[in-house]
């Protein structure tokens, strides 16, 4: 007995026959240069310390660094996004060691810069420097004072730019903090410097292995940043503050958390066309890490999450898997 079959003309299986085909037709395509490899440097550190947290991630000392610098230029990839773990013993209530020329983060960069032909990012954010582990100064209730951080906030910036990084990130959360940077730099002559700006940046409890790494999660306890990091609940919000940076000077918008606000990523690639970055912060990582080495989960997992932040319209990811996906692109 004969099937009859009544397909309209258009069978949309075809172009996924084969996948050569399947590539021709792909409408986003994950390449090394879309990646962006976050670096923790540790000071006092003799070599490198792995991080229970972040599997396969480790803090690096500065004599390790080259070495890491060399693996990560072999893999083709063209930035890092560098985060400091200091001494305990530098950390006070203004975290006045991040406006030292000589700290650690600046040392780190210019043996980078040195050595290497790598963009660097440098955050601009007090809670690696603070006491208290929040991203500015408290107030005597305990609240992060706006206008107090501002100055600091402005000085680590050109700390940094002094130090030689090609892009300054705040992601404090401040307001005013674009502009007030912005203006510095104009001022001091680093016209060139790149503002990246978290400006997109929530309150979100996927950062919990990123304050391991960096030894802010003790200093911060069971505190919150909800008063100046962003609700979940928003995305007219984050396209307002979005808006304000990019006229403030902002260069480079940055959306944080990734996987989690695709929407908020897309909303804003369409609405402002500007250089949009994502960052697949350490909890969407070690949650996809802890199930692929549980065999819940493939390898290939991190991938297919990668791309869905290009078709979201991120034109680049921070993301701890850089150097992994790095080497499975350039086989």
């Amino acid at each position: 007995m004969t099937v009859s079959r009544k397909f309209p003309n258009s069978r949309l299986r075809r172009t996924r026959f084969t996948s050569v085909i399947r590539s021709l037709v792909a409408e986003n395509h994950l390449t090394v240069d879309d990646l962006i490899q976050p670096i923790f440097v540790k000071e006092g550190l003799d070599g490198i310390e792995s991080i229970d947290s972040l599997p396969e991630v480790n803090r690096f000392g500065l004599n390790a660094l080259d070495d890491e610098v060399a693996r990560i230029q072999e893999n083709k990839i063209k930035a890092i996004a560098i985060f400091p773990v200091i001494d305990p013993l530098k950390k006070d209530d203004r975290g006045t060691e991040s406006t030292n020329e000589d700290n650690l983060v600046c040392e780190a960069i210019r043996q980078i810069k040195k050595n290497s032909e790598l963009a660097v990012i440098a955050d601009v954010a007090l809670d690696p420097y603070t006491s208290h582990g929040h991203d500015g100064v408290l107030d005597s209730n305990g609240y992060v004072d706006n206008d107090d951080s501002l100055p600091i906030l402005v000085s680590q910036a050109l700390t940094l730019a002094k130090a030689g990084a090609d892009m300054v990130a705040p992601s404090d959360m401040m307001d005013g903090r674009i502009a007030s940077i912005r203006n510095m730099l104009e001022e001091k002559g680093f016209v060139n410097t790149i503002i990246l700006s978290y400006a997109a940046k929530y309150s979100s409890k996927f950062y919990g292995p990123f304050r391991d790494a960096v030894s802010s999660s003790a200093s911060l306890g069971s505190g919150s940043k909800d008063t100046y990091q962003m609700s979940v609940a928003n995305i007219d919000e984050a396209l307002h503050e979005v808006k304000m940076d990019i006229e403030e000077g902002a260069d480079i918008v940055m959306v944080k958390p990734g996987l989690p606000y695709l929407d908020v990523i897309k909303s804003v690639k369409e609405t402002f066309k500007v250089p949009t970055f994502a960052y697949q912060v350490s909890g969407e990582y070690a949650m996809l890490k802890a199930a692929i080495q549980n065999g819940w989960l493939s390898e290939e997992v991190m991938m297919e999450s990668l791309l869905s932040f290009k078709r979201a319209g991120a034109d680049c990811i921070l993301t701890y898997a850089a150097n992994q996906i790095a080497e499975t692109l350039n086989k």
